[in-house]
């Protein structure tokens, strides 16, 4: 079957991990790049390996015929405008984290992409990796029982030191914790939990440490859910913390407990005094290329290739997960909670 070939906007550090993970599933090709910055042509086909046309018009690149897809690698703030004009132009999507700053944006992006009819992928690649995969597996198979409550969070030190400091720090760009970069362990809460959140409440704080000084939002919010089925949750987005990376997962259910990476079940009679532990690789940096994109990826050209939306990280799933990121954000905003539809 020829690859797809895959048209990728931005070329910044994201771009530079999509770019090899798109390729490494042999299911697709990046052929196309678009960057308001000047590109070399000779230089990017040499150093991914294929022949790349390099652009700096959006609407010439979405106009190309042989692109069968875009991955959306842009800052944030631009996401919206992209995404809608590349379903209009019948583009299948790749999109980073978060889909927009707004959750009116986030329905407009909804709106295009129904209309046009194409697939998507949302990078919430955390549920592909190799901790959520064994995770969700030990919940499916009952081993816990039935979950009331979990937490997840998310610990990262975005500093001066991280490649999207220069950026990040404004809010017309980073948004919230939760939106930079927290939205991933929300995201691993909902898949664990499940999406029937009723209400939510959240708080907010920010360190005094003169090193995250210029960020322009609040760097610390906890959130608590509360949902439908009963079960409650909290996921904390830390991203001023001074401490290694850190998804801290604790799930508590009527057969038993996961933390992390060792867990108990009465099902299978494990010693309650002792943690039982399970191998996988732990999410362990915020750095992308350490990021498990190919296994998804490879996941999205799978579904493609037969016309069906892709498992887990669909637009659709990526749509739950922000309404509940907005409604968080206001109830810190506001100081009271905010209920869900």
């Amino acid at each position: 079957m020829k690859p797809f070939h895959v048209g990728v906007i931005g070329h910044g550090w994201v771009a530079t991990a999509h770019i090899p993970a798109i390729n490494a599933t042999g299911k697709a090709r990046v052929t196309a790049i678009y960057s308001a910055r000047p590109l070399d042509e000779a230089a990017l086909s040499a150093k991914y390996g294929y022949p790349i046309k390099a652009y700096n018009d959006l609407g010439q690149m979405l106009a190309d015929p042989d692109i069968d897809a875009v991955s959306v690698c842009s800052y944030p703030q631009d996401h919206a405008k992209q995404v809608i004009a590349a379903a209009r132009a019948g583009k299948h999507l790749i999109i980073e984290k978060p889909l927009a700053l707004t959750w009116k944006d986030c329905l407009a992006m909804d709106k295009a992409i129904r209309e046009a009819g194409v697939k998507t992928c949302v990078c919430f690649e955390c549920r592909w990796s190799s901790q959520f995969l064994v995770t969700k597996a030990v919940l499916d198979q009952g081993l816990l029982g039935d979950l009331h409550y979990g937490e997840i969070d998310y610990y990262h030190g975005i500093g001066p030191w991280y490649g999207q400091f220069r950026w990040n720090t404004r809010k017309d760009a980073g948004g919230s914790a939760l939106l930079t970069a927290g939205c991933h362990a929300l995201d691993a809460l909902l898949l664990c939990l499940g999406t029937d959140v009723a209400e939510v409440t959240s708080y907010d704080t920010r360190s005094k440490s003169p090193i995250f000084e210029p960020y322009e939002y609040t760097t610390s919010s906890v959130t608590l859910l509360k949902f439908r089925s009963g079960k409650v949750g909290k996921c904390a987005a830390i991203v001023d913390c001074l401490q290694p990376y850190y998804f801290h997962t604790h799930l508590v259910g009527s057969e038993g407990s996961l933390l992390d990476q060792k867990f108990h079940s009465n099902k299978l009679h494990t010693n309650k005094h002792k943690w039982s532990e399970l191998s996988m690789k732990m999410l362990d940096s915020g750095d992308v290329s350490d990021h498990p994109y190919q296994t998804q990826f490879s996941a999205f050209f799978e579904a493609l290739a037969v016309g069906n939306e892709m498992p887990l990280t669909s637009f659709r799933d990526a749509l739950k997960t922000h309404e509940v990121l907005f409604a968080a954000d206001k109830s810190a905003a506001t100081g009271k909670p905010v209920k869900l539809p």
